[in-house]
């Protein structure tokens, strides 16, 4: 059985896409103009400061009920103290947050890239979100390579945490997986926040995520939003996306002629 594909975009409100993707939509409607293309986004205002409480209501009660919301964690907790102190400041992203219900699924941590590997402080941090918030589950976008070991990698699987996979065109793609979800976020591949992705390389991460996707849970966020090529890019790969399911549904198909049933079979194992 399939599992869940979440195609969404790193933030919705751009000046840059109102003669584009909202052409012709007033400001007030944006929201709600995104989510009648795409049933998951991810926060970016979250990771720069708390919102109201009102505020998060509001973007809750604008989506439908099937919304999936996505929020980054402050920038006080990963870019200030960097990760130190976390049981603190860690339940001030939590509280916050509560307005967006069970809607908010996932809340990532965006690692700065000039904080190289410090196993100590991580398992201490991944002791408090274990500890303090298990109502959500958490990934966690590092920048520094450092940190792109079997080491770290063991670590995130320990205590049940996404290893993010981001595409950016100054540091590398760790392309691992830790848990029973893939997180992955397209900043874009030659210039950063900004280059479209090319067909074949949406090709590509189509064909990834069709293999993640026949037993693990996956996410995808383009965050290459500056030039207003994100919506179109999630488009295109969902697109490619439901193409490549439709023809392993139909060479599935092919393969049960004269067989008369479904043959059970166990998921593989990671």
């Amino acid at each position: 059985m399939e599992s869940d594909v979440h195609i969404g975009i790193s933030g919705w409100s751009y000046d840059e896409w109102k003669n584009g993707f909202y052409k012709n939509v007033p400001r007030s409607r944006w929201l709600e103009h995104y989510a009648d293309h795409f049933k998951a986004l991810e926060l970016n205002a979250t990771f720069y400061r708390l919102q109201s409480e009102g505020t998060l209501k509001s973007w809750a009660n604008r989506t439908p009920e099937d919304f999936i919301f996505c929020a980054k964690g402050h920038r006080y907790v990963t870019h200030s103290t960097k990760l130190v102190d976390a049981a603190e400041t860690v339940p001030r992203t939590r509280d916050n947050l509560v307005p967006l219900g069970d809607k908010l699924r996932v809340v990532l941590w965006q690692l700065p890239p000039t904080f190289e590997k410090d196993l100590k402080r991580l398992e201490e941090f991944a002791a408090v979100l274990h500890n303090q918030w298990q109502s959500v589950r958490h990934t966690i976008e590092f920048r520094h390579p450092t940190w792109m070991d079997e080491e770290v990698a063991d670590l995130l699987e320990n205590y049940d945490l996404v290893a993010c996979q981001a595409d950016a065109p100054d540091f590398k793609l760790w392309d691992v997986v830790t848990t029973d979800i893939v997180y992955v976020r397209l900043h874009g591949h030659t210039r950063k926040y900004a280059s479209h992705y090319s067909t074949e390389s949406l090709d590509r991460w189509a064909g990834k995520i069709n293999r993640w996707s026949k037993n693990l849970e996956t996410y995808i966020f383009f965050d290459n939003t500056a030039e207003g090529s994100a919506p179109y890019d999630a488009r295109k790969l969902a697109d490619r996306l439901e193409q490549l399911r439709s023809s392993d549904e139909q060479e599935v198909d092919e393969s049960l002629r004269g067989n008369g049933r479904f043959r059970d079979e166990e998921p593989p194992k990671r």
